[in-house]
């Protein structure tokens, strides 16, 4: 007798949370590649620089790589570390970016800048957004008192 589970394809695997396996691997991937990009970046003016810089920026984006080491363990709790990048990116590009474009009036740092924010655009096809709406919009929120 022929089994006919043999004759179907096998379902995705999943893990108790309901994200795929896949999708698990497409968020680590995506810390990694904050990791490494904001190391190459980020990590030389955070060793060696003046004494007297601000240094706001860079310590920001130091504690985002710092979080991003967390996601290639938690991919699914560090979450809100790619909602955030996802948000400030959107909104440099549709607040500055963009406008900046279309006026022809752009800074010197305008190319650079659009090249590493212009990443945006692979976050949100990587963030399992059914989850998201499961556990940060659907589900209670915690208690208030």
């Amino acid at each position: 007798m022929v089994s006919t589970t043999s004759l179907l394809p096998a379902p995705r695997e999943t893990t108790e949370s309901g994200v795929s396996l896949a999708r698990l691997y497409g968020l680590r991937a995506m810390y990694l590649l904050i990791i490494v990009g904001l190391a190459a970046v980020n990590l030389p003016e955070l060793i060696g620089h003046e004494l007297t810089s601000r240094g706001v920026i860079p310590s920001m984006l130091g504690g985002i790589w710092l979080l991003a080491f967390l996601g290639l363990r938690y991919p699914l709790q560090m979450l809100p570390l790619l909602m955030f990048e996802c948000a400030w990116k959107a909104i440099w590009l549709f607040d500055y970016g963009f406008p900046q474009r279309l006026a022809g009036r752009l800074p010197p740092t305008f190319a650079g800048d659009f090249q590493a924010i212009a990443m945006v655009v692979l976050v949100p096809f990587v963030i399992p957004w059914g989850y998201v709406f499961r556990n940060y919009v659907k589900r209670p929120s915690d208690r208030w008192r």
